[in-house]
């Protein structure tokens, strides 16, 4: 009796030590080894939780590599259970070999022993392509679905499995090898983005796997591919899979025998959509005795429907939904691709200004005027063709006054900007677009240009334009990414860093905006990661673009030039020097990430944050100066706001505009959208809900959200009896 219960309380001990192994994402105990052995040559199999875990050990744990020699015989299943994506695929049963051999892509990229084995895999008789190419697809849409089996340390729980990322990348490697096929350049798109997703205090999900998404990219056949690639260059910013992107279009254009740019013009998709001289950005896809028809607005596609009555209504009819409904759910999918899509492309087109890039006549109405995606935002900008700024209109390319500009089909073609321009010019384009009742992408036409001030004069290599404010820096770190800075967060960490810059190879440059963590000393400025919560802003300069990089210690401290194998220091250069279309965009970049990024725009903020450190800087910024990008606010709600309905309760006067409701007159400040309300200038907190513009007719150009919550804000207020929002009420009524 003695013997049969030390017998049980040893089975339930091993037993609960396995469970408790299989809750943990990992182990650093030796003994496991030996355990799996005795377990094994005892006959008992070992749990698949305990299985995953002893295999991610092998992957992150230096201190158990002799448990590689017992998981050898523990082949089955081949991904770890946990994972959403991977329960279903152990549980198809169909792909166990191809699973096997997915795990053992641990290389940066297939090797051809690897691929070798992966086409013997693929060419047997039992592997059907097509739905192959279903399930893993399938596959990568449930990836960051929270796990199905829980760990005990939530840090881990976030990532993804080592072992199941492994199988993610020879999966996306198996996919070049099947049959093209539209779905699959789409779907490795989303992998990529899905897996740069950052997980707080860890950083992107899975850089591996993203990486493993942009080969097969490079790897696939067909403009599909393509277009993705160059999509996704101008999305990404993580650095390493960037450079991946940027390696595979310059290895692609060099097979073309074009220029990286080039191969991106001529890689956007047109969705299916037509183009003529008159219009641009419409399909028609028949669905049955319906039609789905579909057109861009804006920056968006919009999606209708024509009945087989000829009445057009919102949503699908019953009919489409019943018997095509592969078809709806591609459509809807292409949707979303056209959406990406655009964005894309407005951010390429935003950036060429300080591309210096010139097209001839003939490419350009190709590729831009008369392309059906391209030639939406293209035929709502103004360029210059032969010298002589133009819009689109009516089928041709119309000079200022609206006449018809005859050009050869060599004649240069460029972005107009406002650098350089008479003010009577640029005004008169302004007026021009409002009369074409043109809504630009972004701003050009009100595109905010930053002469050389005395101060800079004076200072002469330097400028204090945007220094002394307080940025959060996540914000300011994934913005100046966007904007093809290049930025490394701030860490409580003995280190030294460069300044935030951005690299001007067309102009021989490299602009700098120095930046420090902004810290107590007390750990109350610092995530739970170790980087700093806000930054505090310093000088911009510009060098040469070879110049040695300036440093300064993490935690904050002079920056000073690093000179290495002899490198001599280099000096700043005159900003008289600095051309002023370079000037004026790099100073635009830093003016949008303070008025972004700055503490002083967060409503919530008016106790001067934490220790009420920030009220007198959230005071100065909220309700201060003007500046340049709040200026061309100004000036816009000038003219806006006659044609508001509720015109006869809003003047624009000085730094605010003035809103008249029942209960009080309230300022909105046109640079941070903070309110105050009469009589005593008391501040009025309200929160931003959305970044959709209210509907104010016509606005000249898209993508100012300041303008967006300034409008809201003022339609809300100016019918102030019948807001019934309580964090508001109580603030109104007193």
């Amino acid at each position: 009796m003695h013997n049969a219960t030390t017998t049980d309380e040893v089975a339930a001990n091993r037993t609960a030590a396995f469970l408790h192994l299989g809750s943990t994402f990992h182990t650093y105990y030796e003994g496991w080894s030996a355990r799996v052995h005795a377990e094994l040559a005892a006959g008992r199999s070992i749990p698949p939780a305990a299985v995953a875990t002893l295999r991610r050990s092998v992957l992150v744990s230096y201190a158990v590599d002799d448990l590689s020699a017992a998981l050898s015989q523990l082949d089955a299943p081949a991904l770890n259970l946990g994972e959403l994506w991977a329960d279903e695929a152990i549980a198809d049963g169909r792909w166990e070999p191809l699973l096997a051999h997915a795990v053992t892509a641990t290389a940066a990229r297939p090797t051809a022993k690897w691929e070798k084995a992966a086409r013997a895999l693929l060419a047997e008789s039992a592997v059907d392509p097509v739905e192959l190419r279903r399930s893993v697809l399938h596959w990568f849409g449930l990836l960051g679905r929270p796990r199905t089996l829980e760990l005990t340390d939530p840090w881990n729980e976030k990532q993804l499995d080592p072992h199941n990322a492994n199988a993610l990348r020879g999966l996306a490697w198996f996919l070049p090898l099947l049959p093209p096929h539209p779905d699959t350049p789409r779907a490795l798109g989303v992998l990529v983005e899905t897996c740069l997703r950052k997980i707080p205090g860890h950083g992107p999900l899975n850089p591996k796997v993203t990486n493993a998404g942009v080969t097969a990219l490079a790897r696939s056949e067909g403009e599909a591919a393509l277009a993705e690639l160059a999509r996704l260059a101008s999305r990404v910013t993580y650095k390493g899979t960037l450079k991946i992107i940027e390696t595979a279009l310059e290895t692609r254009a060099q097979a073309l025998g074009l220029s990286r740019e080039e191969v991106e013009e001529l890689a956007v998709p047109a969705f299916g959509l037509t183009a003529s001289a008159a219009a641009v950005g419409h399909g028609a896809f028949p669905f049955g005795e319906s039609t789905a028809l579909l057109e861009i607005r804006g920056s968006k596609a919009v999606l209708t429907w024509r009945t087989s009555a000829g009445k057009t209504v919102k949503s699908p009819p019953a009919a489409v939904r019943r018997d095509h409904a592969d078809e709806l759910k591609e459509l809807k999918a292409t949707v979303k691709d056209i959406d990406k899509t655009l964005s894309a492309q407005v951010e390429r087109l935003d950036r060429q200004f300080l591309a210096r890039r010139t097209w001839a006549y003939g490419p350009w109405r190709e590729r831009f005027a008369d392309h059906p995606l391209v030639g939406t935002l293209a035929r709502r900008l103004i360029w210059t063709v032969a010298g002589v700024p133009a819009l689109f209109d009516g089928g041709d390319m119309r000079d200022l006054a609206g006449a018809p500009v005859r050009v050869r089909p060599d004649a240069e073609v460029g972005l107009w900007h406002p650098v350089g321009r008479d003010r009577e010019e640029i005004a008169a384009w302004r007026e021009r677009l409002e009369a074409c009742g043109v809504t630009q992408p972004f701003k050009q036409a009100h595109r905010e240009v930053y002469p050389l001030t005395e101060a800079e004069r004076t200072t002469v290599t330097y400028s204090n334009r945007f220094a002394g404010h307080i940025l959060r820096q996540h914000q300011f770190h994934a913005l100046a990414a966007v904007r093809g800075w290049r930025n490394k967060l701030r860490l409580c960490v003995d280190d030294s860093l460069p300044p935030a810059v951005r690299e001007l190879p067309q102009w021989g440059l490299r602009a700098e905006y120095w930046i420090e963590a902004d810290h107590t000393g007390d750990g109350g400025d610092i995530t739970g990661s170790g980087s700093y919560l806000r930054l505090r802003t310093d000088q911009v300069r510009f060098y040469p673009i070879d110049a040695p990089q300036n440093h300064a210690h993490c935690t904050g401290g002079a920056y000073t030039m690093l000179r290495h194998s002899g490198r001599h220091h280099v000096e700043p250069l005159p900003l008289a020097e600095v051309p002023e279309l370079v000037l004026s965009e790099v100073m635009r970049d830093v003016d949008l990430f303070v008025g972004v990024a700055s503490v002083g725009n967060d409503p919530t903020w008016s106790d001067g944050g934490p220790q009420g450190r920030f009220r007198d800087y959230w005071t100065s910024y909220g309700f201060g100066e003007l500046g340049a990008s709040a200026e061309t606010r100004r000036a816009l709600l000038e003219r806006l706001v006659p044609r508001l309905a509720v015109a006869d309760r809003c003047t624009v006067e000085g730094r605010f505009l003035h809103v008249r409701g029942e209960l009080h007159t309230y300022k909105i400040h046109l640079g941070s959208g903070n309110i105050l309300m009469s009589p005593n200038d008391q501040y009025l907190c309200i929160v931003a809900k959305s970044e959709a513009a209210p509907d104010t007719g016509y606005l000249p150009y898209e993508g100012d959200r300041t303008l967006a919550v300034i409008l809201s804000k003022a339609l809300l207020l100016a019918d102030d009896t019948s807001i019934t929002d309580p964090t508001i009420t109580s603030q109104i009524r007193g």
